[in-house]
């Protein structure tokens, strides 16, 4: 679906994108660098026992009009009604989480994310995938390490299956697999529910935010707040309390934190 003018120029005005916005690999490159340095990937909904809503309205309320963040399904969705707006053609497609797990680790289709179809390729867009985020686009090719504003990654094709991983380290980590089957709107809506609802989601039980602004990485679990700077040293520490949260989640990610007290007490109880 189309987003209206206005919300077009309000979702760029967030994002900080001020170039003209053509159907070509630089503006799409701008917008995924521009839109996950700022807008923050976060669980805040599900972690307070609140509803996720995929409408476009819905998305524009909250990632751009309230300044608060998301998972895949509203970070990529809102991509994409942003892309289809401008022009792009695009299929959304689903993927299997493997980060922090083994490669043949079994996981559910629940991440969402976006092939982009150009004069001279395709390539891979996806804003909504926390603290490992691609901040790039990547072709879509086999075994070629491809730069990106951040880490390298690449694409590795193993029996019609496609896999993303990220260099750290100098060790090439997979983050999530996938095949070019489109994900259609009741797919979304059925994964979103899950992932926003279910007990064993931990979405649900555990805090996560991550940005990834120009040169490093925030994330945030729990009490662990991570800063890992591009080349350089990362700095880890312990937050000592949910007001200390609150305040990382205010000023370092941006996040206007809904129902304050709620989420202090929903802090107490895993602290």
């Amino acid at each position: 679906m189309s987003l209206s003018e206005g919300d077009l120029r309000a979702y760029f005005e967030r994002i900080g994108f001020n170039g003209e916005a053509r159907v070509d690999r630089e503006t799409l490159a701008a917008l995924v660098a521009s839109h996950t340095a700022t807008i923050p990937f976060e669980n805040l909904n599900p972690f307070l026992g609140l509803s996720v809503r995929l409408s476009p309205e819905a998305l524009i309320d909250k990632l751009v009009r309230q300044r608060r963040g998301g998972y895949c399904y509203e970070q990529n969705g809102l991509f994409s009604h942003v892309l289809e707006t401008i022009g792009f053609d695009f299929t959304p497609l689903a993927a299997r989480v493997l980060w922090m797990q083994s490669d043949d680790a079994v996981t559910p289709r629940t991440h969402k994310l976006l092939l982009v179809n150009l004069p001279e390729g395709l390539l891979l867009a996806d804003v909504g995938f926390g603290g490992a985020v691609c901040t790039g686009v990547l072709d879509l090719v086999p075994d070629l390490a491809q730069t990106t504003p951040h880490e390298r990654f690449r694409l590795v094709e193993v029996n019609d299956l496609w896999r993303q991983q990220i260099e750290i380290g100098g060790e090439w980590r997979s983050t999530y697999q996938f095949d070019l089957t489109p994900q259609l709107q009741v797919d979304d809506e059925l994964g979103n529910w899950w992932t926003s609802a279910s007990p064993a989601s931990h979405f649900t039980f555990s805090l996560i935010a991550a940005r990834s602004p120009s040169g490093r990485r925030h994330a945030l679990r729990n009490f662990d707040y991570s800063i890992h700077v591009h080349g350089g040293e990362s700095e880890k520490r312990r937050l000592e309390s949910p007001d200390e949260v609150c305040a990382v989640l205010e000023n370092d990610f941006g996040i206007e934190i809904p129902d304050r007290e709620r989420f202090v007490s929903r802090l107490e109880a895993i602290a």
